[in-house]
């Protein structure tokens, strides 16, 4: 080492090794004691340059030290298990561990927090957008990825969060689809003496989620008021762990609805079906106090009721094939078209925004645009 001197300020000294890198030295007065600190550059005013960057990152309150060698892969899991395991949902914290785990950490996983740049993650868009994945995935895994960075920004680990910096893929907006009111009633009546003939009521007349379908038990119902209270939801967790019961994913979804006739004579047919099934399989039924079950009482799962019950029935009505969902949009727009006052609709559906039931749920039929032009040219008659 050579050319060995202090600052011109007093502070540190700038030294030049025989291979012609430059190092600057400073020292950090820390909680911890002073922690000396090397900066290297292939001149000098690029080790100068870096040294002082990383004094004035420190003045400004950051944690130089916290970071130096911590990567994002570690930021993250540390940002998962110390600020989000109790503060989000089950299912949602299990979906957070998994994007983070497949898409983020596997690219960007071994890169220093600190060097962490917009173009990176920019870069890391654009090949999973390549590789097929869809834009409301990145857009999810952005907001996962900003919200962690927010944090080290709060936490004093970064000066600027990155992922703010980023342009996002347009996103392709799916146009969900609703039956008419006449393919309804044909679907209905498909599904008039099959096993689950209430669940199928139940998601055209109530425009419950599948998730909440599932998690009825007799104990929400009342019958002789007419009632079923939706509290909680039935879901496969991503980790591996099986089914399990979960709260409703916001406070507006816990909700009272009332059930018309026909909603009311499907679930006491249906409980009829269900202890004629207790009875026949007696010790071995497992009897949990579900509404909707498997055969042997247990819960049932999501795909299965999709692909054994929901599908066929489908092709039994002649009617077009939809998603489970679009059941509930279904009830939703029979609302809309039957002129169920928005917040009515907001209620029964469980939306917390009501833009949501507006611009998401409420479908409009060929006929009604049929009536709008209609009522258009009568207006203009002379």
């Amino acid at each position: 080492m050579t050319n060995k001197g202090k600052n011109a300020n007093g502070e540190g000294s700038v030294s030049r090794y025989k291979d012609g890198r430059w190092c600057a030295r400073h020292t950090f007065q820390t909680p911890e004691g002073p922690r000396r600190k090397s900066f290297y550059g292939r001149t000098k005013a690029e080790a100068l340059t870096k040294r002082n960057k990383a004094l004035a990152d420190y003045q400004n309150g950051l944690m130089v030290f916290d970071t130096e060698n911590l990567s994002l892969g570690q930021y993250l899991e540390r940002w998962l298990n110390d600020s989000k395991r109790d503060n989000l949902a089950p299912r949602t914290f299990v979906n957070y561990q998994s994007h983070i785990r497949r898409h983020l950490i596997p690219s960007l996983g071994h890169v220093k927090l600190k060097s962490l740049t917009p173009a990176r993650i920019q870069a890391l868009y654009r090949a999973k957008l390549d590789t097929g994945l869809s834009p409301a995935t990145i857009r999810y895994i952005h907001a996962i990825l900003t919200g962690a960075l927010k944090q080290a920004v709060r936490w004093r680990l970064l000066p600027f969060n990155a992922a703010e910096a980023v342009e996002l893929p347009k996103l392709i907006r799916y146009e969900g689809k609703a039956f008419s009111i006449e393919e309804t009633n044909r679907f209905l009546e498909a599904a008039r003496e099959d096993r689950l003939a209430a669940l199928y009521v139940l998601a055209v007349t109530c425009g419950l989620r599948q998730g909440e379908l599932l998690g009825l038990t007799w104990d929400d119902v009342d019958l002789e008021t007419g009632a079923i209270l939706v509290r909680r939801q039935l879901q496969r967790m991503r980790d591996g762990s099986g089914l399990a019961f979960l709260p409703l994913k916001n406070p507006e979804s816990r909700r009272d609805i009332a059930l018309g006739p026909m909603a009311v004579a499907a679930l006491r047919k249906h409980r009829v079906r269900q202890a004629e099934e207790k009875l026949m399989l007696g010790v071995i039924y497992e009897d949990a106090g579900l509404v909707f079950a498997t055969p042997k009482g247990t819960p049932l799962e999501a795909s299965n009721l999709v692909n054994r019950s929901f599908k066929p029935l489908l092709e039994r009505a002649g009617v077009p094939k939809i998603r489970f969902h679009e059941l509930r949009h279904t009830c939703a727009t029979i609302m809309g078209t039957t002129g169920v006052d928005p917040k009515h609709a907001q209620d029964r559906l469980g939306h917390s925004d009501i833009s949501v039931t507006l611009n998401t749920y409420t479908h409009v039929l060929p006929e009604a645009r049929t009536e709008v032009a209609r009522k258009i040219e009568a207006a203009l008659r002379p």
